[in-house]
């Protein structure tokens, strides 16, 4: 407790990033670790979902992006994917006190259509449940990938050309991020890894070109509170320059 609040005592609460992406990696060596099947890591993950939700709201961050379930998870072994998508039932239904207790919004991202029918409802009905919560925006980005949301992107792009409700040539950045899962959310300032590996796995692609990065080596179900200020602290030592020179961003400053 006392180191918990050392590291609050160390985070600038003026300088939060707004949005905090992060990919849960590690369930399955967790598990294996242990001697236990790869969905035993995946139950085990959900204190770590918790007490990370928490702790963002907490301090004031006002979006909270979970990298819950990829386009690719699809292609693991029908016994995983099952136990997956029975494990995000219950817990969707169980954290809605939670979720409401702390005033956090649940919203997702991804391809949701093609999500088990029940974990669908299970998700609709949460989310409607936790509509009028405005501390925190919680999005599950479920059956989701970055390469599958830019092609999204594009076909509503193509069919509003197609259909004459928009010229090519007014096309642009702005456009495009108007086409995304959800237009308002704003890009992530800090992107969190677990596991110890350094790649982001088709996460977030358009919105994370000038994210910073954060990779622990803990793995997901034992990442806590005070990991998420390690990684806050770190975000908030770094110089953030968008293709600008030091000096510049001292002379807009000044």
């Amino acid at each position: 407790m006392n180191e918990n609040l050392e590291l609050i005592g160390a985070i600038d609460k003026t300088r939060l990033p707004k949005h905090i992406a992060i990919i849960m990696d590690g369930n399955g060596r967790w598990a294996q670790q242990r001697g236990e099947e790869r969905v035993f890591g995946h139950n085990n993950g959900v204190q770590a979902v918790r007490e990370t939700a928490e702790a963002a709201a907490e301090l004031g961050v006002k979006f909270v992006t979970l990298y819950a379930f990829s386009t690719e998870n699809w292609n693991r072994p029908k016994q995983e994917v099952d136990a997956l998508m029975h494990l995000l039932v219950v817990t969707i239904n169980n954290e809605i006190k939670t979720l409401n207790d702390n005033n956090i919004r649940l919203r997702a991202i991804g391809n949701l259509e093609s999500l088990n029918p029940e974990v669908k409802l299970e998700l609709e009905e949460a989310m409607e449940k936790t509509s009028g919560n405005s501390r925190m925006d919680l999005f599950l980005a479920l059956s989701y990938s970055g390469r599958w949301e830019i092609v999204d992107a594009m076909r509503k792009i193509a069919g509003k050309v197609k259909n004459g409700e928009l010229n090519p040539d007014e096309i642009n950045e702005k456009l495009v991020s108007s086409c995304m899962n959800a237009p308002d959310l704003p890009d992530p300032e800090l992107l969190i890894r677990t596991s110890g590996e350094y790649r982001t796995s088709n996460f977030l692609m358009w919105q994370t070109a000038y994210t910073e990065l954060f990779f622990s080596s803990k793995l997901w179900p034992d990442f806590r509170k005070e990991d998420l200020y390690e990684a806050i602290i770190d975000f908030q030592h770094r110089e953030r320059r968008f293709g600008k020179t030091s000096e510049q961003i001292i002379n807009c400053k000044g």
